[in-house]
């Protein structure tokens, strides 16, 4: 085969190699069972739980595309994305995860994710999915899209909400997200499996650093920042 030949050859159409990343082993397995059981184009080739074995697998494999939840032990699944692509920019991650928040969408782009869908994902979607992003495809749900285009377009202010919400700790992100959806105290902690005094707690302490008085100036607040 001469040069021209293989410069005109066509773009591959799979099957594709992927490193599931996600920090629930039960969660890998089911994934991998599904893409296995209804596709022959998806190959699972590495997995990762946290930061450190995520960037291990993925540059001991080099995969078409990596599936990665966003919140992970080690610093999240931004920090995979840039510790990964200093050294191989080539590598395409598909954000897969059961947040559809804002701030978790916008960041995992900025870091250079080429998609984002949430875990409610049907399989034969997300197989298509892989194969778009792993073609230079972008993929999003049409919420999530939004949030992009809002970031972009200047609706959101992406470094104000990284700002703010770098002062709270990542339970104190999921009880002001359960507050601003009009849950009451009892249903936070119902929800989290904690205290409500520890509620209590977690809200006292995310006012203070919003400098926010009251649980209806912290939905607004959250909702002026489309996190809910």
């Amino acid at each position: 085969m001469t040069a021209n030949e293989t410069e005109a050859s066509p773009e591959r159409s799979g099957p594709w190699r992927i490193v599931l990343v996600d920090d629930h082993a039960i969660f890998r397995a089911g994934v991998r069972h599904e893409l296995g059981k209804a596709s022959d184009q998806v190959e699972v080739v590495g997995e990762g739980e946290d930061v450190a074995t995520s960037v291990a697998a993925i540059r001991r494999t080099l995969p078409d595309v990596v599936l990665l939840d966003v919140h992970l032990p080690g610093g999240g699944g931004a920090e995979v994305v840039k510790q990964v692509h200093a050294s191989h920019p080539e590598v395409k991650f598909l954000a897969l995860s059961v947040s559809d928040a804002a701030e978790d969408v916008i960041g995992v782009i900025r870091a250079g994710a080429r998609g984002y869908v949430t875990k409610s994902i049907s399989t034969p979607d997300l197989i298509i999915a892989i194969g778009r992003v792993a073609t230079n495809d972008a993929v999003f749900s049409p919420r999530l899209a939004g949030f992009v285009l809002d970031a972009f377009s200047g609706s959101i202010d992406v470094a104000s909400v990284d700002e703010d919400l770098d002062r709270l700790s990542q339970r104190e992100r999921e009880v002001l997200k359960l507050i601003a959806r009009g849950y009451s105290y009892k249903e936070v902690a119902r929800e989290l499996f904690i205290s409500i005094k520890t509620v209590e707690t977690h809200v006292s302490n995310v006012l203070r650093k919003l400098q926010l008085s009251n649980r209806y100036q912290l939905t607004k607040w959250a909702t002026d920042r489309k996190l809910v």
